[in-house]
């Protein structure tokens, strides 16, 4: 093995179709797997922009300051997440990409 070069585990669990992926490889794609999935967690736990559109019919003018607050400030701070994680992600599959494109090809 060359020093700085990315060792191959050699297990079953890595073996797709004998292509034998790096270990870099398997994290980087196990993270991108877990932030898809809390990405869209976050994303579903938004609520919606027409959901306050309702009041004036159904007289929800029930709602105090504080709750109305609550839940913009809620909401802005999935916003934001979702801003951040979308971010990562993005930065994620580049680098997931040039690993692999260096790895395989050799360039």
């Amino acid at each position: 093995m060359q020093l700085g070069s990315i060792e191959r585990i050699r297990s079953p669990l890595n073996n797709f179709g004998g292509v034998f992926v790096s270990s870099i490889e398997i994290v980087l794609g196990s993270l991108l797997i877990i932030l898809s999935v809390v990405i869209v967690a976050v994303v579903l736990f938004q609520e919606g922009r027409q959901q306050n559109s309702g009041g004036v019919i159904t007289g929800g003018g029930g709602d105090t300051f504080l709750s109305k607050n609550k839940s913009r400030s809620i909401d802005a701070f999935l916003a934001r997440w979702t801003r951040f994680i979308a971010i990562f992600i993005f930065f994620l599959v580049g680098l997931i990409n040039a690993i692999t494109y260096f790895h395989w090809f050799g360039v």
